[in-house]
């Protein structure tokens, strides 16, 4: 009876902090992708890339879901970040690799269709570029949303390129 009793204080602890975690993030969002608010992408990604937040605040210390649309041939080029970012795949196809620079014929590159994902962990050099046709993503995870680019000219908001 003390480990089932046990089991349902600790289900409850669980279960009740969860709940409350997500009231703390502010109210439900139930969103079809053509009701989403496009807008240009914030100077961290190379200029073409648009923008609809879906939830949270990416500029903020807590949980943040955005979606961003590459046009054809975009490319952001080898970058890390000090969060974990996930990467769901909604529309078209996005090639990513791993390393300092940005290489397309990467035998190491990966391209994933609509459906596919990508976990790029923290402070993971990595890089993205679409193809012909451009592709639509949802970003998640924990903010503050912040890109260190592997190669300092590479930064859009330096204005070097």
């Amino acid at each position: 009876m003390t480990k089932i009793a046990s089991v349902m204080t600790a289900a409850a602890i669980l279960f009740g902090g969860a709940s409350l975690s997500v009231s703390a993030q502010g109210p439900h969002v139930i969103a079809a992708p053509e009701e989403a608010q496009w807008g240009p992408a914030p100077p961290l990604l190379p200029p073409g890339a648009q923008i609809a937040v879906l939830a949270g605040n990416p500029g903020a210390a807590a949980p943040y879901t955005v979606r961003l649309k590459f046009p054809a041939h975009y490319a952001v080029p080898a970058h890390s970040h000090p969060t974990d970012e996930n990467v769901v795949i909604t529309s078209g196809a996005v090639t990513f690799g791993m390393g300092d620079k940005l290489v397309k014929t990467s035998p190491g590159n990966k391209t994933l269709k609509s459906g596919g994902y990508f976990l790029a962990t923290a402070n993971m050099n990595h890089f993205a570029f679409t193809g012909a046709e451009g592709a639509t993503i949802v970003l998640y995870g924990q903010g503050p949303v912040e890109f260190k680019y592997v190669n300092p000219a590479d930064d859009p908001r330096h204005g070097t390129k």
